[in-house]
């Protein structure tokens, strides 16, 4: 399953709303750790074959998302379940350890 785009006018439906875990990468396209971990989150959306929903957020166009969550250093990803954040990764991190934390 493909990555989402999320954004500010989805983030309430496809995150808050969603009855299980969502993967949420908050990232920017000029990071560069943000670019090491992009392959990392596309091929966990790819194993997890959508049982997992996971989207990606560009933190300098939803500014807003970035500091409700407190994004202070990115990326950072979070898990989220039932709409509630329940795990947060910060920084460049291993993908079996973020595939533990989804079980």
């Amino acid at each position: 399953m493909s990555v989402l785009k999320l954004e500010n006018a989805n983030f309430e439906d496809e995150v808050l709303n969603d009855q299980g875990k969502v993967l949420v990468d908050f990232y920017a396209d000029w990071c560069g750790p943000c670019k090491m971990m992009s392959p990392v989150i596309d091929g966990i959306a790819e194993k997890l074959n959508g049982s997992v929903k996971v989207g990606k957020i560009n933190v300098d166009e939803n500014q807003e998302l970035a500091i409700k969550y407190q994004v202070m250093s990115i990326p950072t990803i979070m898990i989220f379940n039932n709409g509630i954040p329940v795990k947060t990764f910060i920084g460049v991190t291993d993908e079996q350890e973020i595939l533990d934390a989804l079980k």
